[in-house]
Order: structure tokens, then C-alpha cells, then sequence
């Protein structure tokens, strides 16, 4: 009876680990630095998400990442101090989304993980959410050029204050973020967009 015992725990203890084994990325809960690459008609940028401070944000940016959204998708918006004439309070920074037509595959949205929580804060090259109301952040996400502290909790961009999800930071292709917000645009809208070649996770 013990050795039948102790074949059928060897079976469930090799089973778990092969289903272990075989969870894809997308179903393991991030931890630590995650960097991800995103192939631009611009070139690459190279992100590193903080996991460990914004858990929550991060692991809604991966879902967009390994499921293949972002690939094809587009930055389509440039905020400089000259075409914002309509905002008492200034910022600079570029936004993208995942492919255009793909906005029924959106998670629900994801709850504001708060600067003042974090310990994040709105500098040059960190990446954030965007979002309208607290909690409406989906796929859109924006990339900061310069320090952009009007971001933060407590800052005045959003009248409500809220701030916005900081969760990782560029940690190589700035030029490439510049020379997105240099492109051609239409007021804030690149025009033509520019194309998300790829985003996959590096390593």
C-alpha cells in the first residue's frame, strides 16, 4: 500500500511540474526588473518594469506584450510645449497603444497603482499609464520626456490629482523617444503614426 502511495505522489508531483514548466509567461506573476524591447520604425527602446513597486501595472503591460498586442501597434500621440495651448499645465512625453482595431481585446481596466504608493515618480524617460478617470487605464501607455512631476500624485496635469501609474523607465533608445516627438503630427497626433514593429520580453 505505501509504495502504490508513493508511485501515485510521484505521478502528481511530475505531472505539477511539467504544467509548471510548461505555464506560459503571461500566467506567471511578475517579480523584480522585467526589461521588454519594442521595435520601432524609429528604432528600439528598451524598458525595465518594476514589478516589484507596481505589480499590478506591470503585469497588465505583459499581458499586451505576450499576447502580441503591442506588435503592430502604434505611438500616436506627441506632446510638446507648443501644441497644448488649451492646458495651464505643461508636459512632454509621447504615448502609444496596441494595434489599431484590437481594442475588443482589452482587459478590463486596471486599478491606479499611485506614485504616492510606488515610491515612482514621473522622470525623464520613465513609463506610465494613461488614463482619463482613477482606474481607467487599459493598453495606452506614455513615455515621459524630461521630468514631468505635474504627473505625480498631487500633480496638476489631471484635476483630480491622482497621478498617473508609473511602472518602469527607459533604460536605452531616448533618441529614439525624441525622434518620435519630433515626428510629423497633426496637433497631438502623429501623422502618420508611428508603428510598433514588435514588443516581445527581453532574454
Amino acid at each position: 500500500m505505501r509504495s502504490l502511495i508513493a508511485s501515485a505522489c510521484g505521478v502528481l508531483l511530475l505531472l505539477a511540474s511539467s504544467s509548471l514548466a510548461a505555464a506560459p509567461k503571461a500566467a506567471q506573476a511578475p517579480s523584480g526588473k522585467v526589461n521588454v524591447i519594442l521595435k520601432t520604425e524609429k528604432g528600439e527602446i528598451e524598458l525595465e518594469l518594476d514589478a516589484a513597486r507596481a505589480p499590478n501595472t506591470v503585469r497588465n503591460f505583459l499581458h499586451y506584450v505576450d499576447a502580441g498586442l503591442f506588435s503592430a501597434g502604434v505611438f500616436h500621440r506627441t506632446v510638446t510645449p507648443d501644441n497644448q495651448p488649451d492646458n495651464a499645465v505643461k508636459i512632454e512625453v509621447i504615448q502609444g497603444g496596441i494595434a489599431p482595431g484590437k481594442a475588443s481585446e482589452q482587459r478590463p481596466p486596471v486599478a491606479l497603482e499611485r506614485t504616492s504608493v510606488t515610491g515612482l515618480k514621473h522622470l525623464e524617460g520613465t513609463v506610465s499609464m494613461a488614463r482619463d478617470t482613477p482606474d481607467s487605464a487599459m493598453s495606452d501607455f506614455f513615455i515621459c520626456v524630461g521630468d514631468q512631476p505635474e504627473l505625480d500624485f498631487g500633480g496638476k496635469r489631471n484635476p483630480d490629482g491622482q497621478g498617473f501609474a508609473a511602472f518602469g523607465r527607459v533604460v536605452r533608445g531616448m533618441d529614439v523617444v525624441r525622434a518620435i516627438q519630433k515626428a510629423p503630427a497633426k496637433g497631438q497626433r502623429l501623422t502618420p503614426p508611428i508603428r510598433i514593429l514588435s514588443a516581445t520580453r527581453k532574454g
